[in-house]
């Protein structure tokens, strides 16, 4: 987003994917996104499902370019001036999930590194990585290594939500067991 001040943001109607948010998932958390005010008239970058999202700058030259995808139909959803978007053409018979882990692997990130430019911050120029020459299996298979993953990242989520869940059981019991409060053997 261009023309931004502080007080846009946090209100309105209008979403944006936040920088995090595409740090940290390779598909867009659609409930981690935020409030902006995009006024009549202004000119801003609105994200559509099957757009791919890189940080175009970070402190690293391994954190630069990490890639998301958008699944979901968001209205009124912006990008970011920390980022920037890619947006396949029509003919392209191509999985943005699949890009958004080729560019997460480390072949991916491999590429990415090489385009890093930078000394104390690092930045990833567009036009090189317009540039860059990818490989890819077909659509078919795209999707299904795409899919494989996909289902490992539900699963690991799931996973990380019980871990949670038995982290906090544990720390209560510990508050009722170690104070006397509750016994586990009767005298």
């Amino acid at each position: 987003m261009t023309g931004k001040t502080k007080i846009d943001f946090g209100c309105g109607d209008g979403l944006y994917i936040p920088f995090m948010n595409i740090m940290s998932n390779p598909v867009i958390d659609q409930s981690f996104v935020e409030s902006v005010i995009i006024r009549p008239g202004e000119n801003q970058n609105k994200a559509q499902k099957g757009d791919l999202f890189f940080n175009g700058s970070s402190e690293t030259p391994e954190e630069v370019g990490m890639c998301s995808v958008l699944l979901d139909d968001i209205p009124s959803l912006y990008l970011n001036s920390f980022c920037f978007g890619f947006r396949f053409n029509n003919d392209v018979n191509a999985s943005g999930l699949y890009f958004a882990y080729y560019f997460r692997s480390t072949a991916g990130r491999q590429l990415i590194f090489s385009l890093a430019q930078g000394a104390t911050r690092y930045n990833l120029s567009k036009t090189n990585f317009l540039n860059l020459v990818v490989l890819f299996p077909d659509n078919k298979e795209q999707e299904a290594m795409a899919g494989f993953f996909y289902d490992i990242d539900e699963e690991i989520k799931k996973l990380n939500a019980k871990l949670a869940k038995c982290q906090k059981l544990k720390i209560g019991m510990m508050q009722q067991l170690l104070t006397g409060k509750i016994r586990l053997i009767d005298n």
